[in-house]
């Protein structure tokens, strides 16, 4: 198994073969940094007390950080946890974001967009476990792990993740998650994930 920032997965024997895709290079300057995908999925993860500590140290090389971290080193943690839960898991009288593909694109959790998300998943080897397929944060996980792959990839399945799936309701809810969110940090966080998606509406 693969962890990363609480994102568990699972390498499969599955390999992507797809006849006339065509090879795209990773190193263009207008795909994303994969540390900067990783960083963005772990923020949406719930806090613990080492998130203080974790976000000091990561503040340093984005500064973009640092008014959000300054406002939190000032409350309790379930301060911090609650505005989490309130905004991505159960608000009321609603979530106002969850960070859910199929809740932005069905209206409902899980659906066509999950199963196509986890053929998405196998066609790089990997699945997700314990969160659903369609959670903005092991998106980002697989888009960087996309990125760092050391063979030769797909335009296609580049495309289908980036634009099909995530471009199709990160920008909205990356402005919701700024127009909900009480915390600065929040509200960065949204800013930030929508800079992600320049291009899309």
């Amino acid at each position: 198994a693969v962890e990363a920032f609480g994102l568990r997965f699972r390498q499969t024997d599955l390999v992507l073969r797809e006849r006339g895709h065509e090879p795209m290079n990773p190193a263009s300057n207008t795909l994303p940094e994969p540390s900067r995908l990783r960083l963005l999925a772990g923020l949406l993860a719930m806090p613990t007390g080492d998130s203080y500590s974790i976000l000091e140290e990561t503040a340093e090389q984005a500064p973009w950080l640092r008014d959000g971290l300054k406002e939190l080193t000032a409350l309790p943690l379930d301060r911090w946890q609650g505005e989490h839960t309130r905004l991505f898991i159960s608000g009321y009288p609603h979530t106002a974001c969850p960070p859910f593909e199929s809740a932005y694109r069905e209206g409902l959790m899980g659906g066509s967009t999950n199963e196509q998300l986890i053929t998405l998943y196998q066609h790089v080897g990997l699945e997700t476990q314990d969160i659903p397929p369609d959670y903005l944060g092991a998106l980002l996980e697989l888009a960087a792990h996309l990125l760092d792959r050391p063979e030769p990839w797909d335009a296609h399945l580049w495309t289908a993740l980036w634009d099909e799936h995530l471009g199709s309701w990160v920008p909205r809810f990356a402005r919701d998650l700024v127009n909900a969110a009480q915390l600065t940090f929040y509200r960065r966080l949204g800013g930030e994930l929508l800079r992600l998606f320049p291009d899309h509406g």
